[in-house]
């Protein structure tokens, strides 16, 4: 028990309050002590009832059973390695900046799955976090099961056919990669690599509230000090582009 709570304990802080929300609200309502007909997202109770839990926990809420457990098992693998590796890699010591990300990208969800009428949230916010560590390490060679190897870039959309073949649903996968996809794009491409404003950034309050751990802050929408010092020795880098294979650090200098 000691060795599992010490490998509890090293999960970075905001994806060991997930990780520990996915674990128990499924278990709560496979043992009943909540009906799980109240951990769903249905428009009309949230919309006209005002039921206001309902996104949240449809966020955390699985139903595990004899032909969905192994799907659950696979997802939060996923939630685990690829949320502790975004934490610990491009988002490390910047925890607002990161609890910013997952509270983006889970109001899009929320909203789409209003308007789309879908029930349960979790696989697709756990797909646009990996969709987000793919595109900010889309050169790194990642092995999948079988061993197969291929590079990171192409990962969520392997995973998309790998979770529809044992029993999920592609429209989970691929809302999660859209919504992933959507603040890449406006949190890094499109500032970085295209030259536009930056419509995206973290609220003080958060920052206020999960202080950053780094110093030199670099800020979203203006590549790293590092960078911009490459691009310029490279002549531009080559019209302004930035290598995202490479992966880096928000906030290094």
């Amino acid at each position: 028990m000691s060795d599992i709570g010490d490998w509890f304990r090293s999960i970075p802080a905001i994806t060991r309050y997930w990780f520990a929300a996915s674990v128990a609200v499924p278990l709560v309502g496979k043992l009943g002590l909540i009906s799980p007909a109240y951990l769903f997202l249905w428009p009309e109770a949230f919309l006209y009832r005002f039921q206001v839990w309902r996104p949240i926990m449809a966020t955390f809420y699985f139903p595990v059973g004899p032909g969905t457990g192994f799907l659950y098992l696979v997802n939060l693998y996923f939630l685990y390695q690829y949320s502790t590796r975004l934490e610990t890699g491009a988002f490390d010591g910047r925890p607002a900046d990161y609890l910013f990300m997952l509270l983006f990208n889970w109001i899009c969800i929320v909203i789409t799955g209003l308007a789309m009428d879908m029930q349960l949230l979790m696989i697709p916010l756990i797909m646009s976090v990996l969709y987000v560590w793919a595109q900010l390490n889309r050169d790194m060679i990642v092995s999948f099961w079988f061993g197969t190897r291929f590079k990171a870039c192409y990962l969520p959309w392997v995973i998309l056919g790998f979770n529809y073949i044992i029993g999920g649903s592609v429209i989970n996968e691929l809302i999660g990669n859209l919504v992933g996809h959507l603040y890449f794009f406006l949190m890094f491409r499109y500032p970085m690599d295209l030259g536009g404003r930056n419509f995206l950034s973290t609220p003080q309050f958060l920052y206020r509230w999960l202080p950053s751990r780094r110093g030199g802050v670099s800020g979203f929408g203006a590549p790293p000090a590092s960078v911009r010092r490459a691009a310029d020795l490279n002549g531009g880098g080559g019209g302004g582009r930035h290598n995202w294979g490479q992966g880096f650090r928000l906030g290094d200098q």
